[in-house]
């Protein structure tokens, strides 16, 4: 099927694995920051009561999705800055000399911070590597590499590059045997694929709004296991680290008693109140329709992709993997010029090197699938 007229507008959208897109995106983004436009210019002393009450609702909507207990979730601009925030609460006691071990198929930002903070904390980063030919860390390999000396873990929930989902069961329960403190970025997987912090217990979760969940960019969130907030000690802290932000007593500063003790200077809540429609969208919705939409439309490529011969890197096994399917070119295949085609013909995918990646939502429809399947044939 290579019918162009049978796609409409937004039913070729296979980006949710990097922006995310919903019908009236637009429309209820534009009106919600008119919103904030009008309560940020009104001569009266409302402007912060509302941005509490914005702010408060993009933390229950996270809280809802994820299991989250009341007073665990924190906002940030992002997961860079989560992960900043939560290694610079650690006591260094419990850091130096010892381990942070992380996949090789992490987000290379977090890889990049780490790396940086490492001879300051004065741990080892140790990262562990992917196979020749493989698309995405082992779970095996990654248990190998957790010993006893492994203070902190963060695991990939989700590869965004073969869109591989770990047994985090299995991680979760070995790493409890090492005595580590167990972190998770949720960031691909988010929205598409059920999550609870609490099944199994993780010591923090860090993501985005973006992706399945429709956001814009600078509205992240760490969630942090309620039994251990008070163990740790942000380095970066500020006035609304505190319980009271307006103690403005330069010796009697105090940490919040719940997450907000990750917060720091004047926060930012624009990128907060921009998410708010993608958000509640999902919510109503509902992850479970959303899931089962994606199942049924990623099935059909791994059947026709099978049928095909195409080098699938993403496992079958629905159990396995995220909410993508991608696919390593063949060599000599320009990605730029696959790219365009699929675009032209209605389809939007990206690519990582020379793996095309395909990630359906909601608005994508059978038909785009079709067209995707026929275009990518004929590299195969």
């Amino acid at each position: 099927m290579l019918d162009d007229d049978a796609i409409k507008a937004g039913e070729g959208y296979f980006l949710f694995h990097g922006i995310g897109y919903y019908p009236e995106k637009e429309a209820e983004i534009t009106a919600e920051l008119a919103a904030f436009a009008a309560s940020w210019s009104a001569v009266d002393d409302g402007q912060w009561d509302y941005i509490y009450a914005c702010t408060s609702e993009f933390i229950d909507l996270w809280r809802a999705l994820i299991g989250a207990g009341e007073g665990s979730i924190a906002t940030t601009e992002n997961v860079t800055a989560a992960c900043y925030s939560l290694f610079g609460a650690i006591p260094p006691e419990q850091l130096a000399g010892r381990k942070v071990l992380v996949a090789g198929d992490c987000f290379p930002s977090n890889h990049f911070l780490l790396s940086a903070m490492a001879a300051r904390r004065g741990f080892t980063l140790e990262t562990v590597p992917l196979r020749q030919g493989d698309g995405h860390v082992r779970d095996e390999d990654f248990i190998a590499h957790w010993d006893d000396d492994v203070a902190v873990a963060l695991i990939t929930w989700v590869s965004s590059t073969s869109s591989h989902r770990v047994d985090l069961e299995a991680l979760v329960a070995h790493g409890r045997k090492q005595g580590s403190i167990i972190g998770v970025d949720i960031t691909q997987g988010a929205g598409v694929v059920p999550f609870d912090v609490g099944a199994p217990v993780v010591d923090f979760a860090i993501t985005t709004s973006l992706k399945w969940m429709c956001g814009v960019p600078g509205a992240g969130i760490l969630y942090v296991r309620p039994e251990l907030i008070g163990e740790f000690e942000p380095e970066f802290r500020g006035w609304f680290s505190q319980p009271d932000p307006f103690n403005w007593d330069f010796d009697k500063f105090s940490y919040a008693p719940d997450a907000r003790r990750f917060d720091h200077g004047t926060p930012s809540p624009l990128p907060l109140v921009g998410s708010l429609p993608g958000l509640r969208w999902h919510a109503a919705v509902g992850i479970e329709r959303i899931a089962r939409h994606n199942r049924a439309l990623v099935d059909r490529m791994f059947a026709a992709g099978e049928a095909g011969k195409w080098d699938i890197v993403t496992p079958p096994a629905v159990e396995n993997r995220g909410g993508s399917i991608m696919v390593r070119l063949p060599a000599g295949t320009d990605p730029k010029t696959l790219q365009a085609a699929l675009k032209a013909r209605g389809v939007l995918a990206d690519f990582r090197g020379q793996i095309l990646r395909l990630s359906p939502g909601l608005v994508t429809s059978q038909a785009a699938v079709d067209v995707a399947i026929a275009t990518i044939d004929r590299v195969f």
